[in-house]
């Protein structure tokens, strides 16, 4: 119970990451709130936690609707007074025509980044002041891997994410003296219903070789990391960029080779 009555906010919230951090943060304690544009699917998944004595609450957010970030906010805080912990965990790409350098389309890759920056920059934006105001809080933003590996294709994708990394130093630098903490979670390949619809098994099974822990990641072990930074167990801690990758890219470049090899022996 690290989050007993605190007051949890995180955006895109009925499904993989989200969804895993939702019931994480319910099961600690908390008083959360589902930001989803689907409010009528969100509504069914917090009736089904609360029945389990969860206490889960749905807010209304769109990504693609700039000025529901703020609005989000400011329902909640009527609602409950405050926002303990917030946790920017929209991300959007189209791996379909996000691609490299000279294939993308700049309007896509222009969008992409677009979104993916604004979802943290204008709810954080929004959530600071509140935080302040009751001393403090906790800032989680949901990043990738991607951000810290420069990859074949997914350039807008891996550029926004980079982009985020930097932004959260930037708001824990900035925000410290409020006591408000910022650090961000860097998932590695998730087994989420987006990784499942959009990656093909041979790639999933090249990218695998490359990582120590040989599997994809779960949804509930990205949201225990989150769970962490929005408890006080990490009170001290800020800025951190965390990779929950399973080791990926941490090896020697030719390791995915050299398993291979040594397993062949």
């Amino acid at each position: 119970m690290r989050l007993e009555n605190k007051v949890v906010l995180i955006t895109a919230s009925t499904r993989g990451i989200g969804l895993a951090c939702v019931k994480r943060c319910a099961n600690e304690g908390a008083i959360v709130y589902m930001g989803a544009r689907n409010v009528e699917r969100a509504k069914e998944i917090a009736k089904e936690l609360n029945s389990n004595g969860a206490k889960v609450k749905v807010v209304y957010n769109d990504a693609t609707v700039k000025e529901s970030y703020k609005t989000m906010v400011e329902e909640v805080v009527k609602a409950e007074g405050r926002i303990d912990v917030l946790v920017n965990n929209f991300g959007t790409s189209n791996p379909k025509v996000d691609l490299d350098i000279k294939s993308t389309d700049y309007e896509e890759f222009i969008r992409t980044i677009d979104l993916n920056l604004a979802s943290v920059f204008l709810t954080t934006q929004a959530v600071v002041p509140h935080m302040a105001a009751n001393g403090g809080g906790s800032i989680i933003n949901i990043s990738s891997i991607g951000g810290l590996r420069p990859d074949v294709s997914q350039i807008a994708y891996g550029t926004s994410k980079a982009s985020i990394n930097y932004l959260t130093k930037l708001i824990a630098t900035q925000c410290a003296r409020d006591n408000i903490r910022c650090n961000a979670v860097l998932p590695g390949m998730t087994a989420t219903d987006a990784v499942n619809e959009n990656l093909t098994e041979g790639f999933k099974e090249f990218f695998l070789k490359h990582t120590p822990i040989k599997r994809m990641g779960t949804p509930e072990e990205i949201a225990g990391t989150v769970a962490y930074f929005a408890s006080d167990d990490s009170a001290y801690t800020t800025g951190q960029i965390v990779d929950v990758s399973g080791g990926f890219g941490m090896p020697t470049p030719v390791y995915g080779d050299m398993i291979n090899l040594s397993m062949k022996r």
